[in-house]
């Protein structure tokens, strides 16, 4: 299906009243463009490791919307026009101007699967759900993935030293934590490795949808695992509940600007000697990482790179004695 997009010159001051006129004429839906930075309670709420390099932003704004490409759309139009040329009487909103391009309604939530193929880590074989599981692999712990819309397919590198990690430091019983679950690959793999049960955490309440999915694509009863939406780095609650020493291994493939101000809260997620393996670490960031990983209580045990990524594993040895 073909659709016009139409788009209007504006200012940032009058994104919101276009955006509500264009609602009041029955349009459902817009698409804003501006280079107004992100706020320090945006960021501070996602998980960025390399902020976008905006141009400056000089007030100028683009509200979109969309109109079905085989209707006739000329009386929409006159009725948006007029009701800019209103609104402009009153307020400042720019140029005002529309411009009109073409779009196809295509498939992105499955048109990215053509990047997406099986591959191994070590023993581990993974693959989405859509192939099929080849004989000469057939030797191999299985992990079958359908992301959906949440972040883990697997191979990315960060992931892939993560597994590598939960390859080396897996013990068959071990109770493990998954911060950052995504599509609940790392609890996965850490259940095939050996672990009892796994708790994973996120921020997005869609992974949590997809862990439990992708649990039950690899036969793991619900029992298994537990899933659900928080965040150990700023809710107390959740901090209260995890932190009670009952964890062999607590993973955490995120990034280094989220791993440097959690370790102190990982710390007492961990039993005694318990192993804490990190990613998503960038090369840069490995030293304040390391620096803040110790200092919360742990030993660095292994650093590994993949190209310009960093896994940090490390022991708990002692607890600072932070309060919670």
């Amino acid at each position: 299906m073909k659709w016009n997009r139409y788009t209007i010159e504006t200012i940032t001051a009058a994104e919101d009243m276009i955006s509500a006129l264009l609602h009041d004429l029955g349009v459902e839906g817009v698409e804003i463009e501006n280079n107004v930075p992100l706020t320090d309670a945006e960021t501070g709420s996602m998980f960025i490791d390399f902020p976008l390099e905006l141009a400056p932003d000089d007030g100028t704004s683009r509200v979109s919307f969309y109109l079905d490409a085989a209707a006739d759309d000329r009386e929409i139009l006159e009725q948006v026009r007029a009701a800019l040329k209103d609104t402009g009487r009153f307020m400042d909103i720019g140029a005002g101007t529309i411009t009109k391009s073409q779009t196809e309604d295509l498939d992105w939530m499955n048109n990215w699967k053509q990047f997406f193929s099986s591959f191994s880590i070590g023993n581990i074989f993974i693959k989405p759900t859509w192939e099929e599981w080849k004989e000469p692999d057939h030797g191999k712990i299985l992990i079958e993935i359908d992301p959906g819309i949440s972040f883990g397919t697997g191979k990315h590198e960060t992931t892939q030293l993560c597994i590598r990690g939960l390859q080396s430091y897996m013990q068959a019983g071990a109770q493990v934590l998954d911060i950052g679950c995504g599509s609940g690959i790392l609890s996965i793999a850490a259940l095939k490795l050996g672990a009892s049960h796994v708790t994973g955490i996120d921020i997005d309440e869609n992974c949590i949808v997809s862990s439990y999915e992708n649990m039950k694509i690899n036969h793991f009863d619900e029992t298994a695992g537990y899933f659900y939406a928080g965040n150990l780095l700023t809710d107390e609650a959740v901090q209260q509940k995890e932190g009670c020493g009952t964890y062999d291994l607590v993973t955490a493939n995120i990034l280094a600007d989220v791993i440097i101000p959690m370790a102190p809260f990982i710390v007492p997620c961990l039993k005694e000697g318990g192993i804490f393996i990190s990613s998503g670490i960038i090369d840069f960031k490995e030293i304040p990482v390391r620096e803040a990983v110790e200092q919360a209580g742990f030993e660095v045990l292994e650093v590994n790179r993949d190209g310009e990524w960093v896994n940090i594993t490390a022991r708990k040895v002692s607890y600072t004695g932070r309060s919670i």
